[in-house]
């Protein structure tokens, strides 16, 4: 049986339609988090934050882990925009960064990070205290 090139172009159209249909849901919203930092060579994490998205706030609790040459201690303030969720609890998830800087006194912080359900985290903030690190970090967002 032979299909028509017309009959596939619109079963091609309608597949590329229904992924584009999919990734058209998907929405953003904005993010604050305030996280406090500590460590010497193993560190860890710890804060809590804002989402709000569509109209409405969700608290949000924040933790982690570092691993390499972590020294010091710091806070940050981040803000920015999560983009590609369609619903608040997709901000939920496993945030994973490799990275490395240097903090005395104030500086200035600017990361994108993704979770397993496609969240993406643009963020960008002050840092205040003194960190200095190279190392593999994991941060775990949960809803309150």
């Amino acid at each position: 049986m032979k299909i028509s090139s017309a009959f596939r172009a619109a079963l091609i159209a309608l597949a590329a339609f229904a992924g584009l249909s999919t990734a058209a849901r998907a929405d953003s919203g904005f993010v604050t988090l305030t996280i406090h930092k500590a460590g010497w060579i193993i560190g860890g994490s710890g804060g809590s934050g804002v989402l709000n998205f569509r109209g409405r706030a969700y608290g949000l609790s924040t933790g982690g882990l570092d691993y390499g040459l972590v020294f010091g201690g710091s806070k940050t303030v981040l803000r920015g925009r999560v983009s590609n969720i369609n619903r608040p609890s997709d901000v939920a998830g496993v945030y994973g960064a490799a990275g490395a800087g240097l903090a005395v006194g104030r500086g200035a912080r600017a990361i994108v990070l993704t979770n397993q359900k496609g969240a993406v985290l643009e963020l960008t903030g002050q840092q205040i205290g003194l960190m200095a690190n190279a190392d593999l970090s994991g941060l775990a967002i949960t809803m309150r």
